[in-house]
């Protein structure tokens, strides 16, 4: 007879630790992606704060929609935010933004083909976000499955 999972109501490092190896694992790959960046060069500033909207809504689904076992409003939180949730925003931009700088492709994609001060910035900012999308799928399956 198989014995129901209990999950643990507070959360811990490792679950943070977690989040972190499934955010690095499906971010890699858009990173060194030349159409991302190139996307990201075209997207305008609304669109990026959408986006990263958008990978709010997908974290939070996964945590707490998707997998029912979860209760936002009985985890630890700060400011009313589930540190869950928190963390789990923290690896999906971070995760991206990490390997982004590792990899050097900013000077790759940006500053090898001409673009400047400020608007490199901007347009990592821009690539940051769309990397999240499928970075916080990563970090919240592998938060939800272990």
């Amino acid at each position: 007879m198989k014995r129901p999972r209990v999950r643990r109501p507070n959360f811990r490092i490792a679950d943070s630790a977690q989040q972190t190896v499934g955010g690095f694992l499906l971010a890699g790959p858009f990173v060194v992606t030349e159409e991302v960046w190139g996307l990201a060069q075209g997207m305008h500033p609304i669109q990026a704060i959408l986006t990263a909207g958008v990978v709010a809504a997908i974290g939070y689904a996964a945590l707490y929609r998707a997998d029912t076992g979860r209760d936002p409003d009985t985890e630890q939180a700060v400011a009313g935010i589930p540190i869950r949730f928190l963390s789990l925003m923290t690896v999906s931009f971070g995760s991206v933004l990490v390997l982004a700088l590792l990899f050097d492709a900013p000077d790759t994609f940006l500053i090898n083909q001409g673009m400047t001060g400020r608007e490199v910035w901007v347009t990592t900012a821009k690539a940051v976000t769309i990397g999240a999308v499928f970075s916080v799928v990563g970090a919240a399956t592998a938060d939800s499955v272990f």
